[in-house]
């Protein structure tokens, strides 16, 4: 892979796991955001920004991460595919049922006190529903949202990726055989926003088109005059401020599905292209840059470590701190500024006091 390549990578696996932090952030009343999700509150500053960004603006980041990831899997097709699974396992699944078991330990310490049980029960991140303190749900339920419903759901990413690895060798023969049905089926659960616990449309769509453009050496470089900033830039902003507007002023039915899932899929595809043709200038300043490249270092353990913590203590920065002047625009831009710096600094610490646990737990990760 090409030098400028691999650092735009990195780039934006920093620069995506950073942005997740503030997806996550949200705080509107409705809190589960689907491609189709509409807001039954009063449209304000406020509630634009924060809908524009977790909802439309930078909905392309996992996308872009699935790309990366398949890019990245095909890329090394020269090693034996039994030895890279046996690597996957100890950089996906060893940190994945570690960051799940913290989740658990730290959810339970937010159990254990009266004023931040009520922030635990606010935040509703129960996956099963069942928001009983885990002193009541038994062993069996503990384990299961252990290893297969996580209470730091952003690891569901690492669950489906640790999947579709082991399927590689099904998916690259697919992409190989038939890429117009393959990614027509694909595409067809992408916009119908399929998902299961394990498998969802999405994923499969970009970890797909990863392997593809590896395999057919894309112009990673250069945009075609087909995906020219001039027509996609403009793309990418209407799309974005459009199904913002309209995501609080339609009503839910089939009508409204149908134009915000489009006008979301239209500022994915456009926002990838966007930001990948147009950042390279970005790229070179920032990864010249040795402090950037420091951080760079810690976007694993920004991403395994914000959730639950931020969620519960959105909850209780919210509850107990409600009265001063725009306190949800200012929880959506400082708490997971915050949550990134105690995040890296963190990790700092550990990786100072302990590489070997410290590479144990990302996956090396950043070591």
């Amino acid at each position: 892979m090409e030098a400028f390549i691999s650092r735009k990578f990195r780039f934006f696996t920093f620069i995506s796991l950073t942005a997740v932090v503030f997806i996550h952030g949200y705080n509107l009343h409705n809190r589960y955001l689907q491609p189709f999700s509409i807001i039954e509150e009063p449209l304000t500053i406020t509630t634009f920004i924060e809908y524009w960004l977790a909802n439309g603006l930078l909905r392309f980041i996992i996308p872009l991460f699935f790309l990366m990831s398949g890019y990245l899997f095909a890329i090394k097709d020269a090693d034996p595919y039994k030895i890279r699974m046996r690597k996957r396992l100890k950089t996906l699944l060893i940190p994945y049922l570690i960051w799940s078991a913290v989740a658990l330990l730290i959810t339970y310490a937010w159990q254990s006190f009266p004023a931040t049980s009520l922030a635990w029960k606010d935040a509703q991140l129960d996956q099963l529903g069942d928001n009983r303190l885990y002193n009541q749900i038994g062993w069996g339920a503990l384990l299961l949202r252990w290893i297969f419903f996580p209470i730091a759901f952003q690891l569901w990413f690492i669950r489906s990726l640790l999947i579709y690895n082991a399927a590689y060798p099904y998916i690259l023969s697919a992409i190989q055989k038939s890429p117009k049905l393959w990614f027509g089926l694909w595409a067809f659960l992408w916009f119908h926003t399929f998902g299961t616990p394990l498998i969802e449309g999405e994923g499969m769509l970009f970890f797909s088109l990863g392997i593809y453009i590896q395999k057919t050496n894309f112009n990673l470089n250069t945009p075609s005059s087909k995906l020219s900033l001039r027509y996609w830039l403009p793309v990418f902003l209407v799309a974005s401020i459009l199904k913002t507007f309209l995501a609080f002023h339609l009503h839910w039915g089939i009508v409204s599905f149908i134009i915000l899932s489009l006008l979301y899929k239209t500022t994915v595809v456009s926002g990838l292209i966007t930001v990948w043709y147009g950042s390279n200038s970005v790229v070179s300043y920032c990864m010249n840059k040795p402090w950037f490249v420091w951080l760079t270092s810690f976007s694993f353990i920004i991403y395994v470590f914000h959730v639950p913590f931020i969620n519960y203590s959105l909850c209780f920065v919210y509850r107990y701190f409600p009265f001063f002047m725009y306190n949800r625009l200012l929880l959506f831009i400082l708490l997971p500024t915050c949550m990134i710096a105690f995040a890296i600094v963190f990790g700092a610490i550990l990786r100072f006091l302990s590489p070997k646990i410290y590479s144990v737990c990302t996956g090396k990760r950043g070591v």
